[in-house]
């Protein structure tokens, strides 16, 4: 049975487009169970990358998933119910499992601009990445941090796109990423703060249907800094953005002391918690809910979800690979694409 969410009818969008992403990574294996997972009411979605690497896989693997490639992504619909679409971007060099080779990071990102290049022009609804290898992208000269900055990049950003986590039961942001721990604490200001929340927040009217987004902001320090006892940061830096954002018309609190926030009782007085680094709110979600936890990027003039996991190339190609995560994205993506295109009166509220 799918999971992918319950929608009304037959899917009226635009298929949802799907990169490969690391080649020797998990990716090609989840995405061919997540395709056995379909269900009549699930929006298509097809492949971009080398249908030869997902039918070997497959074969190897023994699902019965026929590969069936496509010209142009219309023909993907049609296509989905009997065979999984792939549109070609064929690998550089051969792929091995246990053996990364940067030598393909080039198919790795020309799958990435295709998808956004076709979703951009109405082709297709959405963009679900399947992760790609950073280290190994590095070697080859890519010059992004990871996936949410090359997107932001191609979505035509000046600003700085924001990473949200969701699950079924929990939103959250790191207001840095992916920075060690000293420089997230270095890079943290105000303004940033402000600039993640005056993001997330309409994103979350617009995308999610909320009306009224409810923001919780995290301290920094052990108990939101307990007055100033235990670092000044939640009264220069914190304070001042959650004051700011108030006198904007946003619905925000804090700061929170984040040992506390997370409990269930208090989950239920916010909509998305806003957090100053990386582990701050990816250990919270990831601890409640791994497999259904999905990465978005806010912000962008196109919908992008992606499995929050990486490569995992430890185990790719033997089958044990879980594909709820890309599951989760797809639905969520889905959910995502019909929000934007429906209008509805709670947007403007």
């Amino acid at each position: 049975m799918s999971t992918r969410g319950n929608f009304e009818g037959r899917w009226a969008l635009p298929p949802l487009a799907v990169t490969m992403g690391e080649p020797t990574g998990i990716g090609i294996e989840i995405t061919l169970k997540a395709w056995l997972r379909r269900a009549s009411n699930d929006p298509p979605f097809f492949v971009v990358g080398d249908p030869e690497r997902l039918d070997t896989l497959a074969r190897k693997l023994g699902l019965d998933v026929p590969i069936r490639t496509i010209s142009v992504a219309e023909e993907a619909t049609a296509t989905f119910e009997t065979a999984l679409p792939v549109l070609v971007e064929a690998l550089d060099v051969p792929a091995v499992y246990g053996r990364l080779d940067p030598a393909n990071s080039g198919c790795v990102r020309r799958c990435i601009e295709k998808a956004v290049d076709l979703t951009v022009k109405g082709q297709a609804s959405a963009v679900i990445t399947n992760p790609i290898h950073k280290h190994v992208m590095h070697q080859a000269g890519f010059t992004f941090p990871g996936h949410t900055e090359f997107l932001g990049h191609l979505g035509g950003r000046r600003e700085r796109p924001v990473m949200m986590l969701a699950s079924p039961g929990l939103r959250v942001v790191p207001v840095t990423i992916h920075l060690g721990l000293l420089d997230a604490i270095n890079s943290l200001t105000t303004s940033l703060i402000i600039e993640t929340c005056q993001v997330l927040e309409p994103a979350l009217r617009v995308d999610f249907s909320l009306k009224n987004p409810r923001l919780s902001v995290s301290g920094l320090n052990p108990h939101a800094g307990e007055g100033g006892t235990f670092g000044d940061e939640e009264n220069r830096i914190i304070e001042p953005a959650i004051s700011a954002l108030r006198q904007g018309g946003m619905s925000v609190s804090g700061p929170h002391a984040a040992d506390t926030m997370f409990s269930e009782r208090n989950r239920k007085h916010f909509d998305a918690a806003v957090c100053m680094y990386h582990d701050q709110a990816l250990i919270p979600i990831k601890a409640l809910d791994f497999d259904r936890t999905v990465n978005v990027t806010l912000g962008l003039p196109f919908v992008r979800t992606s499995p929050d996991h990486g490569t995992a190339c430890d185990i790719a190609g033997t089958g044990k690979a879980s594909e709820e995560s890309l599951v989760s994205a797809l639905g969520m993506a889905a959910e995502m694409a019909l929000a934007r295109a429906i209008p509805r009166a709670v947007h403007n509220s």
